[in-house]
């Protein structure tokens, strides 16, 4: 079984048991006052695992599905017989590392909440974006494909200006930064632990749809 498919049946079976039981879900959600007053430092980690609803929770696990699978096997190749470990640690991680900035932000606001997975999915999507710039990406359930790295970018700044505009209960600032988490890690790893020039094939396909 992949590493993506694991990731998926835990995220579900806790997020369904979160839906009915009120103490899990306060145990897990993201909430930063407690972190900063209370030192519960796992909230970082868990909240990825609980989700507002059913349709919050399907559509993230979707995604990660669909692109999960692929970027799994894809560090396989770049990284050779560590790539599932580099993979996990790159969801893992992107949980936490997402996070960070919500946390300076709202460290000490007794109302702010946070909950799912959309930072460490944003992380693994835009992974596969600069694996895989050229293929064509779009919205569920809508029509029109661009290239993927055209995609991301859009992605990144429809997100900015939402964010920035507030209201709703959409956390862009998460899928923001664990996009960017994302592509970090991937450069980084990529430089130190494999000989794949991730960087440098980005770029030169970029060239070749260009034409430079």
């Amino acid at each position: 079984m992949s590493i993506t498919l694991i990731i998926i049946i835990i995220t579900v079976l806790v997020s369904i048991t979160a839906f009915s039981n009120d103490k899990v879900y306060n145990d897990f959600i993201f909430d930063p006052a407690a972190v900063t007053y209370e030192k519960q430092w796992w909230r970082f980690l868990t909240n990825g695992l609980i989700h507002a609803d059913y349709a919050h929770l399907i559509f993230n696990m979707i995604s990660l599905y669909m692109f999960g699978e692929i970027v799994e096997r894809s560090f396989i190749q770049v990284f050779q017989e560590k790539g599932k470990l580099f993979y996990l640690v790159l969801y893992i991680t992107a949980l936490c590392a997402c996070m960070v900035p919500i946390y300076l932000k709202h460290r000490t606001d007794n109302y702010y909440r946070s909950l799912g997975a959309s930072g460490a999915v944003s992380a693994v999507i835009f992974a596969f974006i600069l694996l895989y710039p050229l293929e064509k990406m779009g919205l569920l359930f809508i029509p029109v494909r661009v290239p993927s790295f055209i995609f991301g970018f859009l992605y990144l700044v429809i997100s900015s200006f939402l964010d920035r505009r507030g209201g709703g209960n959409i956390n862009h600032s998460a899928h923001i930064f664990g996009a960017l988490y994302g592509i970090a890690f991937l450069i980084f790893t990529g430089y130190i632990f494999s000989d794949y020039p991730v960087l440098a094939a980005f770029i030169q396909q970029i060239r070749s749809f260009v034409g430079y």
